[in-house]
């Protein structure tokens, strides 16, 4: 009742999927260079953006006006948070549902 199916059918052979490791190892390499480069440019200190005091000037740096006076509250930072916890948790949850369905469908 049952027919025997080969095994030439949907796999790839060897050599794609050694190409295709290949590939997702130099893509991870990059995202991870690409994410390093990121966070040493983030934390670079605020001292490396000051203003040059022209020759034969004073030491004393121009005052300046704060132009923005304030701040986010507490309350809508924690807010924040708490809103991008519960996009993240529901995204978790409805990507593992949906890996979990794709592989205890039955093969046909």
């Amino acid at each position: 009742m049952s027919a025997h199916r080969p095994l030439r059918g949907p796999h790839p052979p060897p050599a794609a999927r050694r190409a295709v490791a290949r590939l997702r190892r130099a893509a991870a390499a990059l995202a991870a260079l690409t994410c390093a480069l990121l966070a040493s440019a983030a934390i670079v200190p605020a001292a490396s953006a000051t203003i040059p005091i022209a020759p034969g000037g004073s030491d004393v740096p121009p005052a300046t006006v704060p132009v923005f006076v304030g701040g986010m509250a507490g309350w809508q930072i924690t807010l924040i948070a708490v809103g991008a916890a519960l996009v993240a948790a529901t995204a978790a949850v409805v990507l593992d549902r949906a890996r979990s369905a794709r592989r205890s469908a039955p093969a046909t």
